[in-house]
């Protein structure tokens, strides 16, 4: 093989490998970032819920109607099956 082929087809590999490792990077600090978020919204709920509990109302409540908003707005998308009529399992007789 020619020298230059050589040294060309090893700097676009480099190249190629600084690319990928910069992606990756990328991908990773987005990663981090959703992470953070995630976790400030649980201090922020428990944060809620405290004061919740400081005041006397009831904490269970308002955990479970967050869940059902984030169930609600996944649930939105799903479109909900109806139920077929069920035969009794047993006779009547």
């Amino acid at each position: 093989l020619e020298p230059d082929v050589v040294v060309r087809r090893q700097e676009a590999l480099a190249a190629a490998r600084l690319r990928m490792q910069e992606e990756l990077n990328a991908q990773a600090e987005r990663y981090k970032e959703k992470q953070r978020q995630l976790e400030e919204e649980k201090r922020r709920q428990k944060i809620a819920m405290w004061e919740s509990m400081q005041e006397g109302k009831s904490y269970k409540g308002n955990l479970k109607l967050n869940q059902q908003e984030v169930e609600s707005g996944a649930s939105a998308s799903a479109v909900p099956k109806s139920k077929p009529n069920k035969k009794p399992l047993r006779g009547g007789g």
